[in-house]
């Protein structure tokens, strides 16, 4: 019988069942709830799209699914979703897991993010936008693998330049204070990859200093479009184990 219910939130890209497969074969003595961004609920996202609808997506399962109380993992960006709805309704996490937040809210982060370059490739043409997005997330040197040409797109994928988009000005709208950090002191665990976007150990330090019960870890060889949970699953899923052990 499972002990834990545990909420999966994936990132932008990949639908939560896709990105968290590898990651839920390692899991035991868990109730996942794997949880789609708000985001793709619809052809288009929402009228008043916000970091907020996304919040109630999230709790609006929990209490479908009868559960007052859970821990919370995300990535990207349902990693910034997680950090937002833990400081906002953290009555509701046991913990919290982020692999590299898409943001922190924090006027540090949002001053040192680089958003001037998200804007310059969201003004790309959309055959070329994503590309360019997906190389902003990824230190300066990395090369990423070159789309695959041929066969039909999944259907999903039409949905992600509106997506982006949406969530970009989502991210950006929204805003934590430190205080509300220090606030929560429930077991917090931060991961990145060494070969990631800087903005993301940066993030980890931040964090660091603001959360009363923190501990991190970086994954070498790894960075955001090759993440913890996907390319080293039985690994994440111990840390998570012993992470999970911590509530209360």
């Amino acid at each position: 019988m499972p002990t834990r219910t545990v909420i999966f939130l994936p990132g932008i890209i990949a639908p939560a069942a896709q990105r968290y497969a590898p990651l839920l074969q390692h899991l035991v003595d868990v109730h996942p709830i794997v949880k789609d961004l708000e985001v793709y609920r619809d052809d288009a996202p929402p009228a008043g799209y916000s970091i907020a609808t996304e919040i109630d997506g999230v709790l609006r399962i929990a209490d479908e699914a009868e559960v007052e109380q859970f821990h919370l993992y995300g990535h990207s960006a349902g990693g910034a979703v997680a950090l937002a709805l833990a400081l906002a309704h953290g009555e509701r996490v046991l913990t919290l897991a982020v692999d590299e937040p898409a943001s922190d809210f924090t006027d540090q982060g949002n001053a040192e993010y680089g958003w001037a370059e998200f804007d310059r490739v969201l003004g790309m043409p959309p055959n070329e936008s994503t590309a360019a997005f997906l190389q902003l997330q990824v230190a300066p040197g990395v090369a990423l693998p070159p789309p695959t040409r041929g066969g039909t797109p999944p259907p999903w994928m039409a949905k992600r330049p509106a997506g982006i988009r949406a969530i970009i000005a989502a991210l950006r709208a929204h805003h934590a204070a430190e205080e509300d950090y220090r606030a929560f002191e429930k077991p917090v665990y931060f991961t990145w990859g060494s070969l990631t976007h800087p903005r993301w150990r940066s993030m980890e330090q931040r964090l660091a200093r603001l959360f009363p019960n923190f501990s991190s870890e970086m994954f070498e060889g790894l960075h955001h479009l090759n993440a913890s949970h996907s390319a080293e699953p039985q690994r994440v899923a111990a840390r998570l184990s012993t992470h999970w052990q911590r509530e209360g």
